[in-house]
């Protein structure tokens, strides 16, 4: 019978944060894959546990070449642990190649949910992150991390993502060149350790901050772009179109009015009144 294949989050930082069902999990496991091996054994340590199961090493570099022996070991019925330095496999850390690989096989895959510094900084930063998008790391070169964040601009949904601290000083210095000082953010540090810091303000306020210098792991939320608010008149072209394609003006303002969110009878008094004036 094929066993299984584990994904599960560790702490960011404070042990305490290590879940009941991962505690269990390192000291039954048949396999443990871990992105560092000396980081794995440390954490059961300081949870107490004994490990006896084959640990490997499994991080960016060798994960393609671990993959077909991992899978075989799933195949003869062990229990695969795979964990990171700290949050959850897969999420900007390896393990979505694992995962694909276990799903084309037909095997069994779960996941012991836990830490996760993406939805830790989105909780802390104070600004609306009903909608959200996450993009990793930027680029290292200011050509094309300024290229990423032109695409932001206009992007509705706040965006989280992760850099190193000796980059974060030009990487919001981009951010403020491209998107202008005054767009909020928060600079999320060291999350759950002993120095957590969140930093919240604007870029301007957040670039001329980190200049100084950052150290420790960084997270950062950047707030959404302002939606653009549209007048009645705005939608009178709208109107104009299903007209021109054969429908009753009223029964084009009642269909573009409801799609809006806007009066039909203003939509209709707009039109007529732009229609008057021609």
């Amino acid at each position: 019978m094929a066993g299984q294949l584990v994904l599960a989050a560790t702490p960011l930082g404070d042990v305490r944060d290590a879940s009941p069902r991962l505690i269990e999990t390192l000291s039954t496991a048949d396999v443990i894959a871990a992105e560092d091996t000396r980081r794995t054994k440390q954490l059961a340590t300081a949870l107490g546990v004994e490990i006896t199961a084959r640990v490997v090493s499994f991080y960016d570099h060798n994960e393609s070449s671990r993959i077909a022996g991992l899978i075989r070991d799933i195949e003869s019925g062990s229990t695969v642990l795979l964990v990171t330095d700290a949050g959850m496999p897969s999420v900007s850390d390896p393990g979505f190649r694992l995962v694909a690989a276990c799903a084309e096989a037909g095997l069994s895959v779960t996941c012991l949910p836990g830490p996760s510094a993406v939805t830790t900084a989105l909780a802390l930063s104070g600004l609306p992150v009903d909608r959200f998008c996450f993009d990793g790391f930027p680029p290292r070169k200011q050509g094309q991390r300024r290229t990423w964040f032109e695409s932001l601009k206009h992007e509705p949904r706040a965006c989280v993502f992760f850099e190193a601290p000796h980059r974060l000083a030009d990487c919001l210095a981009d951010a403020v060149a491209t998107l202008g000082p005054g767009r909020r953010a928060a600079v999320c540090r060291e999350l759950t350790k002993t120095y957590e810091e969140v930093r919240r303000g604007t870029l301007g306020e957040l670039a001329d901050w980190a200049s100084e210098g950052v150290r420790g792991e960084i997270t950062v939320v950047l707030e959404g772009a302002p939606t653009e608010v549209l007048s009645v008149g705005d939608y009178v072209a709208d109107v104009e179109r299903l007209v021109e394609a054969g429908s009753r003006l009223k029964e084009a303002c009642a269909v573009i009015a409801e799609r809006a969110g806007v009066s039909k009878r203003d939509l209709y008094q707009e039109y007529l009144g732009r229609r008057d004036s021609e």
